[in-house]
């Protein structure tokens, strides 16, 4: 993409807004997608997670400072939305978290966008387990093998703090996986 500076100018410009919205649309729909489906894991889910996102990409754009990569900035966006969304459905369906998380693995078979075997429903059961932060370092750089730089901008925690959290989250899957 040309120069980050640039490219968010054409973004606030009316004129250029929505040729270059229609351009942000290309280059990240699908990698915030697979991010947002990582956490949601429900296809559905992730898609009006992604729409929320870039809703608030939009609406936010002009309070950006530029302190992070624009992908940095939309992949925050993204994160907590995912999980502001977890959130709450799992409230309206009065469950926790975790049970959400464990009903939705369970009907991933079922999921016709879920192109997974039984070790990735295994697999997934094993990331349920661990910690929220865990959960995102690892499938960060396990299934989108970003950076542990980019993780750390996206997150906003220590490069040191994010290669313990996936050290540890690897260990509990070892052991989970083992166990079976």
């Amino acid at each position: 993409m040309q120069d980050e500076q640039e490219f968010i100018q054409q973004l606030l410009n009316p004129k250029t807004q929505n040729q270059a919205f229609e351009k942000l649309l290309q280059e990240y729909q699908k990698p915030l997608y697979n991010h947002i489906r990582n956490i949601v894991l429900n296809h559905d889910d992730a898609d009006d997670v992604l729409q929320n996102t870039f809703i608030k990409v939009f609406r936010y754009l002009k309070n950006f400072k530029g302190d992070s990569k624009l992908f940095s900035w939309m992949y925050r966006i993204s994160t907590n939305e995912a999980l502001t969304f977890l959130n709450q459905k799992a409230q309206k369906k009065g469950v926790s978290s975790q049970e959400l998380q464990t009903k939705t693995i369970d009907n991933l078979k079922a999921d016709v966008y879920f192109e997974g075997d039984e070790i990735q429903i295994q697999l997934q059961k094993a990331i349920a387990i661990l910690p929220e932060k865990q959960q995102l370092v690892f499938k960060m750089k396990y299934f989108e093998e970003l950076k542990y730089e980019e993780i750390s901008e996206i997150l906003g925690t220590t490069v040191g703090g994010l290669k313990a959290s996936y050290h540890h989250a690897v260990k509990k899957i070892e052991t989970f996986i083992t166990s079976l």
